[in-house]
């Protein structure tokens, strides 16, 4: 063999494997690319089915890299809790994309496939309640859709009494002396958080203060998240207004009117009216 066929041998790459290949076992690829079945003959079917899926895998990852801010706020580990932020940032990019094959569905093109989704909605998702339980939308109703699955039922209804993401960075300011109140701090955590004048007056001082400060930095990672959070509840609108008008929704909700009332509420509540008092 020549020294050219030699070196050529000696970088290629294995392809005779005992079983699966290592790719397959790490990344289960075969389980994914098997787990849609298309309940119409229609083929936009698919196109739906898939990327709801990787909107649902998206969730997944946002969750995790929320929860692993939360407990690193908790820590007083902001470098980290930022760089968990920072990265959902870029996730939430993604998932915000998902909606491009979804998003000028004409109502003829959506209603070829609807009826095979009967009852279900995106609502009924428990990753995507989990992460909106993260950004403090608590609501114990929305526990109701999942009670006949127990571990779905008990991952959401622990969730639901957790300090979300937002609580966790205003105890983050009390600690570091910033008058947040107790009724803020000691609230049920399995409701809402309510907008209060005296967070947002603490949010206010912090971005009057030094712009170098990681409670500034802190601050904007988590209105960037709220932004993106807020462009994916549109898109999830424009793209609904789109396909079916003002219909019901396929699990009962008022469909448009249901989301209009979600995209218009603001996550974060005093980071964004802070601002006017800086």
């Amino acid at each position: 063999m020549s020294e050219t066929s030699a070196a050529s041998a000696e970088s290629a790459p294995n392809f005779d494997f005992e079983g699966t290949t290592p790719y397959e076992d790490y990344v289960q690829a075969d389980v994914l690319t098997h787990l849609q079945h298309p309940l119409s003959d229609d083929p936009g079917e698919m196109v739906f089915l898939v990327t709801t899926q990787v909107m649902e895998l998206w969730f997944t990852v946002i969750v995790h890299e929320w929860e692993t801010a939360a407990v690193a706020l908790r820590e007083d580990d902001l470098p980290r809790a930022m760089a968990a932020l920072k990265r959902s940032t870029y996730e939430l990019q993604s998932l915000n994309a998902s909606w491009e094959p979804l998003a000028h569905l004409t109502p003829r093109q959506f209603n070829a496939y609807r009826s095979a989704l009967g009852e279900g909605s995106g609502f009924q998702s428990a990753m995507y309640r989990r992460m909106e339980f993260l950004l403090g939308e608590k609501s114990a109703s929305m526990l109701v859709p999942h009670r006949g699955a127990p571990r779905v039922h008990a991952e959401l209804e622990k969730a639901l009494a957790e300090p979300s993401l937002y609580d966790e960075a205003l105890r983050l300011l009390a600690r570091r002396g910033y008058a947040i109140p107790d009724a803020v701090l000691d609230r049920d955590l399995s409701r809402r958080h309510e907008s209060d004048p005296a967070v947002e007056a603490a949010w206010a001082r912090v971005y009057a203060g030094d712009q170098e400060d990681e409670l500034v930095r802190l601050g904007e990672l988590l209105t960037e998240v709220a932004e993106l959070v807020w462009r994916w509840r549109n898109d999830h609108l424009v793209a609904t207004r789109r396909a079916m008008g003002s219909k019901v929704g396929t699990g009962g909700s008022a469909g448009v009117a249901w989301l209009e009332k979600r995209a218009s509420k603001n996550v974060f509540p005093e980071l964004w009216t802070a601002r006017s008092h800086v």
